[in-house]
């Protein structure tokens, strides 16, 4: 791992869109935060749509990998995870963040802008 000050680290935000076990891009949004922290990167992902289905607890799919352990593994690791509070409450999960991973915060979409305005990368994963 590259050891950076605070100030020294480079900030990567990922803004995804997609649901669990749909597509691909779960996948690779978790394989390039995993990587960009290992590389010393600040990372940030914002959950929006139906990405508001990732950090659900209590998943348990039989034919995929489950997509909150390895949520849990990224934020264990350092990053940031936030989820749209108007996709969540349309999808049914509670904004008491009872029905989320621990470490995940249910903000407001406003948050992108400011993440976006920090970063030195972005990067959005969208069908």
């Amino acid at each position: 791992m590259v050891e950076n000050t605070l100030e020294e680290k480079k900030i990567l935000t990922i803004i995804l869109t997609e649901g669990p076990y749909r597509s691909q891009y779960v996948e690779i949004a978790h394989n390039i935060a995993e990587s960009a922290i290992n590389m010393g990167y600040i990372v940030n992902l914002f959950l929006y749509m139906d990405a508001t289905h990732i950090p659900k607890t209590n998943q348990n799919p039989n034919s995929f990998p489950n997509v909150g352990e390895r949520l849990k593994h990224l934020i264990k690791k350092g990053a940031n995870v936030r989820a749209c509070v108007r996709c969540a409450t349309a999808r049914g999960h509670a904004c008491d963040n009872t029905s989320y991973l621990n470490g995940v915060l249910i903000t407001s979409v406003y948050d992108i802008p400011e993440w976006v305005r920090k970063s030195n990368k972005v990067i959005t994963l969208s069908g």
